[in-house]
């Protein structure tokens, strides 16, 4: 159906039609596929634009820049109804773990520099100063010494571990019940 004749201007084959009935159903396709593609943008280009004039109108002019970025604002509205009391012991246990980690070096760091700054020796001095020569064996490192107060901490550590845990699986038993009375607490979630 082709005839293929050699082109002495670019070296390549050039293609030439011998039956012109031929290539007017593809060029007839041709066009109604472009035409077809420019009313289906038409309607695309439209319908996103009135996807963002009603973003604008619900949402003010954050929401139809989302709009206009590419997508339309989703928003839920959940209800959270239930705690998994399991996994609130957990995560309370880990985090009041962690909390007495802190505490705990914390209370080493200001005993040390409370130490290397001289204020235990200044309330030795302080305290001779004031009661006279019958404080001469007084030392306020015998009663807050370093090992006391660091047991001292360790102890109210562990017992902050104790009291975090069950006040918060407590809390969340407490919310299971109250929110099968009244439907738990309503969140409304918007995907940016």
């Amino acid at each position: 159906m082709t005839d293929r004749t050699a082109d002495s201007t670019t070296g390549g084959v050039a293609m030439t039609e011998r039956n012109e009935t031929a290539a007017q159903p593809v060029t007839q396709r041709i066009t109604d596929t472009v035409a077809n593609a420019a009313s289906e943008f038409k309607r695309t280009t439209s319908a996103a634009a009135s996807a963002v004039a009603s973003t604008a109108r619900t949402s003010g002019p954050a929401g139809a820049e989302r709009a206009a970025a590419g997508g339309s604002v989703r928003r839920a509205r959940l209800s959270l109804s239930r705690i998994d009391p399991w996994s609130v012991m957990k995560m309370s246990f880990l985090l009041s773990i962690a909390l007495s980690v802190v505490v705990i070096v914390a209370v080493f760091v200001i005993w040390s520099v409370l130490g290397a700054a001289g204020v235990w020796d200044a309330i030795n001095q302080a305290v001779q100063d004031v009661v006279g020569d019958s404080s001469a064996g007084w030392n306020v490192q015998d009663y807050l010494g370093l090992a006391r107060v660091m047991g001292f901490t360790m102890v109210v550590s562990v017992v902050n571990i104790v009291l975090m845990t069950a006040v918060a699986t407590l809390a969340a038993f407490l919310y299971n019940m109250a929110a099968a009375l009244l439907g738990g607490v309503e969140v409304e979630l918007t995907e940016n």
